[in-house]
């Protein structure tokens, strides 16, 4: 085919089939023969070889290789076997290069029917779940044996970062967990009543109101809170030292990353989330209390009378001893989900997202597992 600055001459004789170049094959006029290079084909294939000859080729830019190396293995796909002649070292240097590019892209075959891409993607999910699983895992394992040796010998814990982590996860935290626990305490009181209203039974709403708060919805409400804050927070600030390449300045020094940044951050959270979980649920009550007073006309003696007839002490216990657990879950996701961080800051907000939810997630298996296992043993 002869397209003005380029030509090519397709010649299929006795064992040879050749494709004879010729021209300029550059960016400016490749475009002309390319569907005509689509159709080339033979009907004699099996022991033949194919000759690609550029010996008339006058100029080669990366859009003519391109195109020449794609012919070449359009060929070795019908059963050729190719050769290509009459290069100079220019253009073989050339084409050299885009036959190592052109190798390393990944054909992409049709899509199939519907349900297969579904099997498809819900296999892949499966499997990144599980290596999700398996990472954490193995995470957990590092940071408990590094928190083994830091008990073992006290000195290499380090205390001024614990404090301030402290502070951070639980001292600023209070505002927002008082305020919120206070008012869902509130709204659960006052929903409570209402419908108990409808069965006579509305003294039974502190009853309603201590159980469901002190077991469950106080310290799932601040696990949430923390969750949202402070483990989004650990893993902004891990992932831009990753980014930052602190991390690597850490290692290089001898310095264990897990020591100096995960340790400190996930015995603050240990420490300061059944704090938190208690206050939380003190100020729920108090929120529930004012709900009572208000809707029922209910006095505050007659209130905490009945707030502890309602409640034993498993009723509290039951949710601080839930907080440890559900802390450490938290800061392992937070952190591990920073040092996750690539270098970048899409990679930042994409892994915080990702704590986040991942926690909120355990936060809620966790309470069910353990509402499970504390209704069979039978507290």
């Amino acid at each position: 085919m002869d397209s003005g600055a380029l030509s090519f001459r397709v010649m299929d004789e006795n064992d040879t089939f050749q494709v004879q170049c010729a021209g300029e094959w550059t960016v400016r006029h490749v475009e002309s023969v390319d569907s005509a290079l689509k159709e080339i084909k033979s009907r004699r294939v099996a022991g033949r070889e194919a000759v690609l000859n550029l010996a008339e080729v006058v100029r080669l830019d990366t859009a003519g290789a391109w195109m020449i190396q794609r012919t070449a293995a359009q060929l070795e796909a019908q059963g050729f076997k190719v050769r290509i002649d009459g290069l100079t070292l220019a253009q073989q240097a050339l084409l050299d290069a885009i036959e190592h590019s052109f190798a390393t892209v990944e054909m992409h075959p049709d899509e199939g029917p519907w349900y297969i891409a579904l099997l498809e993607r819900m296999g892949a999910t499966v499997r990144q779940i599980g290596n999700n699983i398996y990472d954490q895992l193995a995470f957990f394992g590092l940071v408990i044996a590094t928190l083994g040796r830091a008990i073992r010998n006290p000195s290499r814990l380090r205390l001024v970062p614990l404090v301030h982590h402290m502070e951070k996860a639980g001292l600023d935290a209070l505002p927002i967990v008082a305020l919120m626990t206070f008012l869902i305490g509130a709204v659960i009181a006052q929903q409570g009543a209402v419908q108990l209203q409808k069965l006579g039974a509305e003294v039974y709403t502190v009853n309603l109101v201590a159980i469901v708060f002190l077991r469950e919805v106080g310290l799932l409400l601040t696990a949430i809170i923390v969750a949202g804050r402070s483990g989004s927070a650990f893993t902004a600030e891990i992932g831009s030292m990753k980014m930052r390449e602190e991390v690597d300045a850490m290692r290089t020094l001898g310095l264990d990353p897990i020591e100096m940044l995960v340790v400190p951050r996930v015995l603050a959270l240990v420490i300061t989330l059944p704090l938190l979980t208690f206050i939380g649920d003190v100020v729920g009550l108090v929120g529930g209390g004012v709900a009572v007073w208000a809707m029922l006309d209910t006095t505050p003696d007659a209130y905490l009378v009945q707030l502890r007839e309602a409640s034993g002490f498993w009723t509290f216990g039951v949710g601080l001893l839930k907080a440890p657990f559900m802390a450490l879950v938290i800061a392992m996701i937070g952190c591990r989900a920073g040092l996750n961080v690539t270098g970048s800051a899409e990679s930042v907000g994409r892994q915080t997202t990702s704590s986040v939810v991942q926690s909120i997630f355990m936060v809620i298996v966790l309470d069910a597992a353990f509402a499970i296992f504390f209704t069979g043993v039978g507290i």
